[in-house]
């Protein structure tokens, strides 16, 4: 796991308050990528390559939102949600679905551990727009 940089970097003109975002994605490229992606916006981020280490940094770490790929090996997404969930006890945690299964029985297995369902090829402003809403202290004055 990456530790989450201190502040924003100079050039991330979206956050003023960097909210902390943990990202799960078993596929190195697509996390790095992803991170980047986010590191740029002015987000904090933190990775996790696999389900039991996901599940120990949100409950340790607690970041505002976790970004949570479905296909991960060993403990799946669906897990991952579910033991965050009860080791939060109700505490407030955006868990976004990201997955590769776009069907409507997928949307509503995720549903019942998740707040969103992204499909892949991510699309990036609904994932921004979903960061915007989970954390609104990272949204720019006007």
């Amino acid at each position: 796991m990456t530790a989450p940089p201190s502040h924003p970097p100079e050039s991330a003109p979206h956050a003023l308050v960097p909210a902390r975002v943990l990202v799960v994605e078993d596929d190195e490229g697509a996390r790095a990528a992803l991170r980047m992606l986010l590191e740029l916006r002015g987000y904090a981020v933190a990775e996790a390559a696999e389900g039991e280490g996901a599940v120990a940094h949100a409950l340790a770490e607690r970041p505002e939102v976790a970004v949570i790929d479905i296909g991960l090996p060993g403990l799946d997404g669906y897990g991952v949600a579910r033991r965050i969930r009860e080791g939060l006890a109700g505490a407030p945690m955006c868990l976004i679905a990201l997955t590769g299964y776009p069907e409507i029985e997928d949307r509503a297995r995720t549903a019942t551990g998740f707040d969103a369902h992204l499909v892949k090829p991510l699309k990036f402003e609904q994932l921004f727009q979903l960061l915007e809403q989970a954390a609104p202290s990272s949204r720019p004055s006007a």
